[in-house]
Order: structure tokens, then sequence, then C-alpha cells
């Protein structure tokens, strides 16, 4: 075929506010668990959301964003939607078999390690981006660090502040898909602000 018989095909809408939209509502339901916020409930609200929706929404986002060439997007939204995933999977199948809750515990802290060590490298990066996804990031890590810090130490105090760490990352998520749901929607004229790069483009 030729270069000039080949079909140009039009770029899919913007993945990105389901992305995060499917981001924010899982880690929501999950960190509201962490922060000891539903002692009236089961406290699992978030495990289907994880398989379906943080998971299987993301996932597909991710896969989106590799059609419209965003090698940012694709990473971020594809890793985490994998995240929920296997946290479902891991919390289904191997944690009913951990011969202690401790043991537990040091998965959930090496899980967390080996996303925040990912996480460092993508909030770098997404200092060229904006402020909204830039603290989208921020937040993240943070949730992540306290989180694996709280899981390895067996002191469920640190966990629920990264439970209130993550309801802060979970709103800022929210924003920024609100934002991109804004920017998407022709004739809008409710704009959302998502701030400038924080780092200039190279020339």
């Amino acid at each position: 075929m030729t270069e000039e018989a080949r079909p140009v095909l039009a770029p899919a809408a913007d993945p990105a506010p389901l992305g995060l939209a499917a981001f924010a509502l899982t880690t929501f339901l999950l960190s509201a668990a962490n922060a000891n916020w539903m002692t009236g409930a089961t406290g699992n609200a978030w495990l289907g959301y994880a398989l379906a929706y943080g998971g299987a929404c993301q996932l597909l986002a991710g896969m989106w964003e590799f059609r419209n060439r965003n090698v940012f997007g694709a990473t971020a939204f594809s890793t985490y939607g994998g995240f929920w995933i296997g946290l479902f999977l891991w919390v289904q199948f191997v944690a009913p078999g951990a011969k202690s809750a401790a043991a537990a515990d040091h998965d959930l802290g090496w899980i967390l390690l080996a996303f925040a060590i990912f996480n460092t490298y993508m909030l770098i990066m997404s200092l060229a981006l904006n402020v909204a996804v830039f603290t989208v990031f921020l937040t993240l890590e943070i949730t992540e660090i306290v989180l694996f810090i709280g899981n390895f130490a067996g002191n469920t105090s640190i966990v629920h502040i990264g439970g209130y760490i993550g309801i802060i990352t979970a709103i800022a998520a929210w924003y920024t898909s609100a934002a991109g749901v804004s920017a998407g929607v022709a004739g809008n004229r409710i704009l959302l602000p998502v701030g400038r790069p924080l780092l200039a483009h190279r020339a």
C-alpha cells in the first residue's frame, strides 16, 4: 500500500478522564477502609470495583492511550489498571493462604514499595504535563510510601494516615478527570483549570 493510499485514522476520544475517574473511585473506597471510615460496612466495598472499574476500565483507558500515541497516559493507566486487578487477585487467592496477618501485611508492603518505585519516575515525568496531573502523582507517591511503611511495621495508625492521604489522592484524581471531561465537551463554558507544566518542554 502506498503512502498516499493509507487510511488516516481519526484519534479516539480522550480516555484520560475515564482512567482518572476509575482510579479515583477505587482509590477512594480502599482509602476510606484504610482510614477506618467503614466501621458499619464490610470494608471490602472496593474489591469488586478494583476488578471492574479501577482494573478493567483503567486498563482499557491505557490501551486507548496507546492508540492516541500518549506514552505517559498509556503507561500510567495500564500499570495502575494492572495494579487493581493484581490486588483483587491477591486478596482473593493469595491472602487467604497467608501464614499470618503479619505475612499478609508484608506482602502488601512489598507490593506498595514496588509501585512507589514506578510512581517515582512517573511523578518526575508529570512535571512536564500540568499541575493537576502532578498533584495526583505527588499525593499518590506519599500515599504509597506511608502505606508500605505502615504495612511493613504492622502499624494500623500509620495505615490510617495513609488512608486519609489516599482520600486526598482520590479527590485530586476526580478533579483532574472532571477537568478532562469539561475540556472534551464541545462548546462547554465550564472549563476547570489544570495549571501549566511545572517543567518547561525542551526546545
